[in-house]
């Protein structure tokens, strides 16, 4: 049986912990900050977690993770 191929999109964008969840970086952190409130600027620091509704969906793409 040869290897699973890992999504190259999904590797850069999540991370396993080591309880099993998948972590990633918060969207719209890029640029024209200025507009934004300090506050939501603030708040887009946190990681994000995957539902876990959705880890089969990133367990099919990262299957070494």
């Amino acid at each position: 049986m040869p290897k699973v191929k890992t999504h190259s999109g999904a590797k850069k964008r999540f991370k396993r912990t080591a309880t099993g969840k998948f972590k990633f970086q918060r969207v719209f952190k890029r640029h024209l900050l200025t507009r934004r409130p300090q506050k939501r600027k603030r708040q887009l620091r946190a990681p994000g977690y995957v539902v876990a509704a959705h880890h089969h969906q990133i367990e099919k793409l990262l299957p070494y993770a």
